[in-house]
């Protein structure tokens, strides 16, 4: 089925409001804005949110960290240290459906504008919190970062070339972005039961838990034989061959999961021999001598490029890819496809390219509106809709409330 071009996402008419900064809670608000919603993110005064000056790299003198997470959305710039400019926050949040928060533990709460206040304010309001570690626990009250949470969830035990060698963490922030996913799944479940019930309620998820949601299969071999699955580079613990291997001219990944596609791979190879061999006829043969295995298909795979073997295991059915880096993965066709590269107008860097949505629907796609927002860009606008005349705007503008940018 063709997804609908339509200009309206399945979440328009949705109103977000994101009190979140760097990475984590951006990420959520960038997938509801992605999916429809209005998301205003608001930023702090002075400085904005962090990724402004995450340089380099730069576009035309703007980040382009802040830039890719950041599309989409409304922005305004706001003194929360000051009594008028929470004023203006709660006003804003009390028209609102949903907010998406990372800030470290009790910030909020001291500025008032935690969900103990702003539920009361609005018994409707669906408020997430992003947290290191979560809000309950001996750890609840600890700062966390991507990396710490990497370290502590045992994805650095996991990644690396093998034992023995430095720990690894995965190359990109897993945790921050799969913690920008679980919020916007958390708040869109309790959107849906708000809709049954008329109430809003707290969501919590943590840097912590989004990165120990990655490790089912190491979980089950913990649970399983009471080990710890240590690192093995891009080789599978419960199946083999099932990693990268070396080419004429670069890396090819091969995943046997079945015996089925374990036969296509001898076929390809022309090592039918394989199949019969005691060391590689069943799949526990082969993982427990995964270094003979993968000298003898090594030994083959090397005489031909990684395209000429990625066509030859397609013909017989089994799974196969370059690893590519990311220059080539952002011009690849399949990318190019799924509408995952797009461009968006910013009005100081101009056109340039994002990230696509991960999810399409088969009508009701959100479209990309608008690159992501300049400094205080949306402030007298959203102020205007919260019934602020343009004379109190200019007012907390010039007392440094508020900024506005030109």
């Amino acid at each position: 089925m063709t997804p609908s071009k339509s200009l309206r996402g399945p979440l328009a008419g949705l109103r977000v409001v994101e009190l979140a900064h760097v990475m984590a809670g951006p990420v959520g608000g960038l997938l509801l804005a992605d999916m429809g919603a209005d998301v205003v993110k608001v930023e702090k005064l002075p400085g904005g949110d962090d990724t402004r000056r995450t340089t380099p790299p730069e576009i035309e003198g703007e980040s382009a960290s802040y830039m890719i997470l950041n599309r989409n959305k409304r922005g305004i710039a706001v003194d929360l240290k000051s009594e008028r400019g929470r004023e203006l926050v709660s006003r804003l949040v009390a028209q609102a459906d949903i907010v998406v928060e990372n800030y470290r533990p009790g910030t909020m709460e001291k500025l008032g504008l935690g969900y103990d206040v702003l539920g009361r304010l609005n018994p409707g309001l669906v408020y997430c919190k992003i947290t290191g570690f979560g809000l309950t626990g001996p750890y609840a009250q600890r700062a966390g970062y991507d990396l710490i949470s990497q370290g502590m969830s045992g994805l650095m035990g996991l990644t690396g070339e093998g034992p023995g060698r430095p720990p690894v963490k995965v190359g990109v922030p897993v945790g921050d972005v799969t913690a920008g996913i679980l919020a916007a799944t958390g708040v869109l479940a309790a959107y849906i039961e708000r809709l049954r019930t008329g109430q809003g309620q707290y969501v919590d998820t943590s840097l912590l838990e989004a990165s120990l949601v990655h490790t089912y299969w190491p979980v089950a071999l913990a649970f399983a034989t009471g080990k710890a699955a240590g690192p093995m580079g891009s080789a599978h613990p419960v199946a083999a061959p099932y990693q990268a291997f070396p080419t004429a001219d670069g890396w090819l990944n091969i995943g046997a999961m079945s015996q089925a596609t374990w036969a296509g791979v001898c076929e390809v190879l022309g090592m039918s021999w394989m199949l019969t061999d005691e060391r590689f006829a069943t799949n526990g043969a082969r993982m427990a001598n995964r270094g003979a295995l993968v000298t003898q298909m090594s030994e083959v795979l090397v005489t031909r490029s990684t395209d000429a073997w990625v066509t030859a295991f397609e013909r017989a059915g089994v799974p196969a890819g370059p690893v590519k880096n990311m220059v080539q993965v952002l011009e690849d066709p399949q990318t190019r496809a799924r509408d995952m590269v797009i461009k968006v107008e910013h009005p100081v860097a101009g056109q340039i390219e994002a990230l696509g949505c991960p999810i399409k629907f088969s009508h009701g796609n959100g479209v990309t509106r608008r690159g992501a927002p300049l400094y205080g860009q949306h402030t007298a606008e959203v102020m205007a809709e919260l019934g602020y005349s343009d004379s109190e705007i200019a007012e907390l503008a010039h007392g440094a409330v508020v900024h506005v940018a030109r």
